[in-house]
C-alpha cells in the first residue's frame, strides 16, 4: 500500500519550489485540483520528488527490488541517509555504520582485513551490495559518493541470491540529476585529518546530465610505535562519474563509474586478555601502543564500471537492466602485536607479520521485471528477474623480499606470491515473487528463486575440490496488514544460504551449504503527518552449518547449529520542523544450540567441538546496542546536535575448539570480552544558502573504548580518542 499524498506532498512541494529551476510552480494537494505546471518542469519535479530524501529520513529504497516506501516493506530496513551521515562528517562505510543497532565489528586478524561486520550476531561477507549488486570483495569502502545505504535486517536470498543471515548492507550511489547543483567541502582537524570533497552535478538538456564527485581524506589514530613515532593512518582518493540519458522519460539510461584508492598503514590492534589490554608497562606497552610501522601497508584499487538501463512500459511496469564489470586489487603487509610482555620491543623484526595479495575481478548482469494489475478481484504485485555472475579471483601471501634479513620487508609493487588459493565460478539466478492483495488490506508475499553455481578451479585445498556445484532454492513469504497509509503490521519468513568455496571459506571436502532461517514480526508507523516513523521487530534466525570466516584457522565448521532471538526498536524523522532525530536500540539472545562438527583434514574423522559450548552466547554479539543522533535548529542559520553509540560486552572465544578450558572458570563460562562502551559525539553548525560550517567533536568525553572485536579471541582495534574537525562548505 503507497502512502496517500496528503501525507507527503506538502514537504516536497516546499522542497521543489526552493529547487526547481526559477522556483515558480503550484503544487496540487487533493483529487480535485490540477497541476499548472509545464510539461517540462513535470520531468523535473518527478525526479526531485522521487529523490529518497527527507532529512534524517529515507522515503524511497530499493533494497526490495523495486522502487518503494520503506513503509511497504514487510521487512526492518534501516536507511542512513546522506543528511545524516552530512552532520555526522562521515567518511566511511565503516563509521556510518555505527548508526545501526545490532551491528558490531570484527577485526582485522584472520586475512578478512577490510569492511566487516556482524550483523544480528552473524557474518555479513557475503551481503554487502552496491546498488543491489554484489560487493563482496575484501577492502575498505567510502561513502563520498553514496546517497544512502540500506540496511535490510534477516536472510534475503530470494531477492540478493547466497548470503549469509543477518542481513543485507546496500550502498546507492549518487547519479546525475537533472539540475545544476555544485558542492565544495574542505575538512580539517586533530590527528593530521582532513578531507576535501566535490560534487558537481550539470544539466546537459532536458533529459541528460553528468555528474562528478571527488575525495581525499587522510587521517590518524592516537596510537604510536614508541621506535618510530609511526601512527596507524588512513589515506584515500576517489572519483565517481555518472551519466544520465532519458532521464525521467520511458527510457533511462545511466553510465556509472567509480574507482576508489586506499594507501592506508593498517593497524591491528592490541592483545586483549581476561577483558583487559595485555599491558606491559616496563616495556612501554598499553593501548596506546601501535606495532606497526610506515613501512607497513594496506593498498587497494577498485573499479567499477555499470552500465543501467530502465524501459518504462507504463507508470506500474518496468524492465530493469544492469551490467557490471569490478576489479578488485589489494595487497598488504601489517604487524600484529606480541602475546605477551616478555619480550623487547621488537618493532622491525621479521616476526608477526601478516601479508596477503588479492585479485577479485566480476561481470555481473541483472534483469529486473517488476509489474502491477488485477486478476480474480485481487491486486498482484509481480517482480520477477534473472542473474549472472562471473567470478575470477585468487588470493595469496606475499614473499619476504630479503627472507635472510633480521629486518622483514614485502614489496607493494613486487608481486612475488606465495601458493596460490584460485577461485573461478559461474553464478546463474532466476526469482519471482508477487504480493496478492487478497482482500483490502491483505497482502500475502510469496516468492522463491533458484541459484546455480558451477565452479571449476578452486584450489582452497586439494584436488578433490576442484569441481564444486551446487544448486539452491531460496524462499520469501510473509502477511502484510496496511490498515491505513500510516499502519504496517507484518510476519514474514525468509531464508539464505552459502555454499561451500563461497568466499574462500575453508572446506575439507564440499559439505551441506550453509542455510538460514528468519521469523520476523513487525510492526511500522507513521505519525506527525508522516514526518516521523517508527517501526519495531521482533524475529529469530537459525542457521546450520556456520562456516568459518577466519582464513587462518583451521577448521572449516564453526558450529552445525547457532540462533539469534532479538527485539529492535527505531525512530527516524522529523519531531518538530527545527527537531531530527534518528535513534534505534537492539536486545539480542545469540546462542550456540548445537556445537561443531570436526572433519580431520588427514584422516577424514569426525570429531565435535566441547560440549560445554552449546547454549553458550556467541562471540562478538552484545546483548544490547544502542544509538541516538539528534539535531535542532536553533533558527534559520544555526544548528546543534549530538549523539551516543552504546554497545554491551562483547565475547571472544574459538566455538569450535575441542577443549574450551581457557573459556570456563571454576566450571563457569568465562571466556575474553571486550567491555561495553558508550561514545558521545557533538556537532554545531552555522548554514546559509551558499556556504556553511560545520564542527563536529567525536567522542566527546576522550573515551577508552575498543571499536573491533577478533572473535577467536585475544585481539581488539581500540578507537580513536576525542577528535574535533571544522568543515566548511561552498555551493554554487
Amino acid at each position: 500500500m503507497t502512502r496517500n499524498n496528503t501525507l507527503r506532498m506538502r514537504p516536497i512541494a516546499v522542497m521543489v519550489s526552493l529547487l526547481s529551476l526559477g522556483g515558480q510552480m503550484a503544487y496540487a494537494e487533493g483529487d480535485d485540483q490540477k497541476s499548472q505546471t509545464l510539461p517540462e518542469v513535470e520531468v523535473k519535479t518527478q525526479r526531485i520528488q522521487d529523490k529518497p530524501n527527507k532529512g534524517y529520513q529515507a522515503t524511497k529504497t530499493r533494497v526490495g527490488k523495486t522502487y518503494q516506501d520503506p513503509q511497504d516493506v514487510p521487512q526492518a530496513v534501516t536507511t542512513l541517509t546522506r543528511e545524516l551521515l552530512h552532520d555526522q562528517q562521515v567518511g566511511s562505510l565503516r563509521e556510518a555504520l555505527r548508526n545501526v543497532v545490532g551491528l558490531s565489528v570484527n577485526a582485522a586478524e584472520g586475512g578478512r582485513a577490510g569492511d566487516n561486520f556482524n550483523l544480528r550476531g552473524f557474518y555479513t561477507f557475503g551481503d554487502l551490495y552496491l546498488d543491489n549488486m554484489r560487493d563482496t570483495a575484501q577492502y575498505n569502502r567510502e561513502t563520498f559518493n553514496l546517497e544512502q545505504v540500506d540496511v535490510l535486517r534477516g536472510s534475503a536470498a530470494m531477492l540478493f541470491g547466497r548470503g549469509q543471515a543477518g542481513g543485507v548492507i546496500n550502498q546507492v550511489s549518487k547519479l546525475a540529476e537533472l539540475r545544476d547543483k555544485n558542492t565544495l567541502t574542505a575538512s580539517g582537524g586533530e590527528y593530521n585529518y582532513h578531507q576535501f570533497t566535490g560534487d558537481f552535478n550539470k544539466q546537459l538538456t532536458e533529459t541528460a546530465a553528468i555528474r562528478v564527485n571527488v575525495m581525499d581524506r587522510h587521517d590518524e589514530t592516537y596510537r604510536k610505535n614508541p621506535a618510530t613515532g609511526d601512527h596507524p593512518s588512513f589515506d584515500r582518493q576517489g572519483i565517481a562519474v555518472s551519466f544520465g540519458a532519458g532521464i525521467g522519460t520511458e527510457n533511462e539510461f545511466y553510465l556509472n563509474h567509480i574507482y576508489t584508492q586506499t594507501r592506508d598503514v593498517p593497524d591491528f590492534g592490541i592483545r586483549f586478555f581476561n577483558k583487559r589490554p595485555l599491558n606491559d608497562a616496563a616495556n612501554g606497552r598499553s593501548d596506546r601502543t601501535f606495532w606497526g610501522s610506515n613501512q607497513n601497508f594496506d593498498d587497494s584499487d577498485t573499479r567499477m564500471t555499470t552500465g543501467i538501463f530502465t524501459h518504462k512500459f507504463s507508470d506500474d511496469t518496468q524492465l530493469r537492466t544492469q551490467l557490471r564489470h569490478a576489479n578488485y586489487k589489494r595487497a598488504y603487509w601489517a604487524k600484529t602485536p606480541y602475546n605477551n610482555g616478555t619480550l623487547p620491543l621488537p618493532f622491525e623484526t621479521n616476526a608477526n607479520n601478516v601479508t596477503r595479495y588479492m585479485d577479485y575481478e566480476t561481470i555481473n548482469l541483472q534483469s529486473d521485471f517488476s509489474t502491477k494489475f488485477e486478476l480474480a478481484g485481487m491486486k498482484h504485485s509481480v517482480i520477477t528477474g534473472i542473474e549472472y555472475l562471473r567470478e575470477d579471483s585468487f588470493r595469496s601471501s606475499l614473499l619476504d623480499t630479503n627472507p635472510s634479513a633480521t629486518i622483514a620487508s614485502f614489496s607493494r609493487h613486487i608481486k612475488n606470491y606465495a601458493a596460490r588459493v584460485t577461485f573461478e565460478a559461474n553464478n546463474y539466478a532466476a526469482y519471482a515473487q508477487d504480493s496478492i492483495e487478497f482482500m483490502p488490506n491483505w497482502t500475502l508475499l510469496a516468492g522463491v528463486r533458484r541459484d546455480y553455481m558451477s565452479s571449476d578451479n578452486y584450489t582452497a585445498n586439494n584436488d578433490t575440490m576442484r569441481h564444486l556445484k551446487f544448486g539452491e532454492n531460496s524462499y520469501r513469504t510473509g502477511l502484510s496488514w496496511q490498515p491505513n497509509p500510516d499502519r504496517h503490521y507484518y510476519l514474514t519468513y525468509s531464508d539464505s544460504f552459502s555454499p561451500t568455496a563461497d568466499l574462500y571459506q575453508l572446506s575439507v571436502k564440499a559439505q551441506p551449504p550453509e542455510r538460514s532461517r528468519s521469523y520476523e514480526l513487525g510492526s511500522k508507523w507513521l505519525f506527525l503527518d508522516g514526518d516521523l516513523s517508527f517501526r519495531t521487530a521482533l524475529f529469530s534466525t537459525t542457521k546450520d552449518w556456520e562456516r568459518n570466516q577466519d582464513l587462518e584457522a583451521t577448521a572449516a565448521i564453526l558450529t552445525n547449529r547457532r540462533r539469534t532471538n532479538g527485539v529492535e526498536f527505531e525512530m527516524t524523522g522529523k519531531l518538530t520542523d527545527r527537531w531530527d532525530v534518528f535513534a534505534g536500540v537492539a536486545f539480542l539472545d545469540a546462542r550456540i544450540i548445537n556445537v561443531a562438527q570436526i572433519l580431520n583434514t588427514t584422516t577424514g574423522a569426525v570429531t565435535y567441538a566441547d560440549e560445554r559450548l552449546a547454549g553458550q552466547r556467541a562471540r562478538n554479539t552484545p546483548i544490547g546496542t544502542f544509538n541516538l543522533w539528534t539535531t535542532y535548529a536553533l533558527n534559520d542559520a544555526w544548528k546543534v546536535g549530538g549523539g551516543v553509540e552504546a554497545k554491551g560486552e562483547r565475547y571472544a572465544y574459538n566455538p569450535s575448539a575441542a577443549n574450551a578450558n581457557a573459556s570456563f572458570t571454576n566450571g563457569h563460562f568465562n571466556p575474553n570480552a571486550a567491555p561495553g562502551y558508550a561514545r558521545v559525539d557533538l556537532m554545531a553548525a552555522y548554514e546559509q544558502p551558499k556556504w556553511a560550517v560545520r564542527l563536529n567533536i567525536k567522542n566527546l568525553l576522550n573515551k577508552e573504548y575498543y571499536d573491533a572485536v577478533y572473535d577467536n579471541g585475544g585481539l581488539v582495534t581500540p578507537g580513536n580518542k576525542r577528535q574535533a574537525i571544522i568543515t566548511t562548505e561552498y555551493k554554487f
